[in-house]
């Protein structure tokens, strides 16, 4: 069971940088793809999940990524997420939406010749959600996606960045995904990730998936994490479509 769950756990990253897929999604991992998604197409990802964190627990029906694509290296992003949050220790539970992000993914490196690529993503924080499920102020969340292309079977990404959220110093984050290409439409990954909180706590996490190509822009997937250094834990199904595009035009 124990060799099963490593080698499912070994492989998607690959759905953000290995050729043999053709859509590439930034879900189901933590890492953001290097990649925007081609010109003028449009593509929804999708997730259904639930996670523990401390005494608190959040489901999202579901969670929501939009992207459109500007231009051959710019696209927009549009992220709100629907959920049930849940307080153990006080008994307090609320159903809503979730604040509102709006972004962009810049494309700052992709040429053929070399194995690297790398992209700039930058989403702004609203206020928008629901008393348990906000901020309460205006935030912004700040990548920078860089992915190298190791041989044709394995990738690896990994991802730095700032996030603020209108107290405090903000928090450095990171994730790191290793991905290897079972086929053409079977992709898995393992992957750490974490950030340095407030400039004073550091938390690492670890999760793993796959996914699976229905179609070259139809893709289903699953993961699962836990906190290696808090009590968290959390699974996911979902999917991404890519939808009036020709996914070859942005190779």
């Amino acid at each position: 069971m124990i060799r099963l769950i490593v080698t499912i756990l070994i492989l998607t990253a690959l759905n953000k940088v290995i050729n043999a897929q053709e859509i590439i999604t930034d879900r189901p991992d933590q890492t953001e793809s290097s990649t925007t998604i081609p010109n003028k197409s449009f593509q929804m990802e999708m997730g259904f999940g639930s996670g523990n964190y401390n005494n608190e627990r959040l489901s999202f029906l579901p969670t929501a990524l939009l992207r459109y694509g500007l231009s051959k290296s710019i696209e927009l992003r549009f992220v709100e997420q629907l959920g049930v949050y849940n307080n153990k220790a006080t008994s307090t539970t609320e159903f809503g939406l979730s604040d509102i992000e709006l972004g962009l993914k810049i494309q700052v490196l992709k040429k053929e010749d070399i194995n690297t690529e790398i992209a700039f993503i930058s989403h702004l924080i609203v206020p928008t959600g629901s008393s348990e499920l906000t901020n309460a102020n205006y935030g912004t969340i700040n990548k920078l996606a860089i992915s190298h292309g190791l041989n044709n079977f394995l990738d690896l990404g990994y991802n730095l960045g700032y996030n603020y959220f209108g107290t405090g110093n903000g928090d450095l984050t990171y994730s790191l995904v290793l991905g290897i290409g079972l086929s053409n439409r079977i992709g898995m990954y393992v992957e750490t990730f974490g950030e340095y909180s407030d400039f004073t706590e550091m938390t690492s996490n670890f999760d793993s998936g796959f996914t699976y190509l229905l179609k070259e822009n139809l893709q289903l997937d699953f993961s699962m994490g836990l906190g290696l250094t808090q009590k968290m834990n959390y699974f996911s199904l979902g999917f991404s479509w890519n939808i009036n595009s020709n996914l070859n035009k942005n190779k």
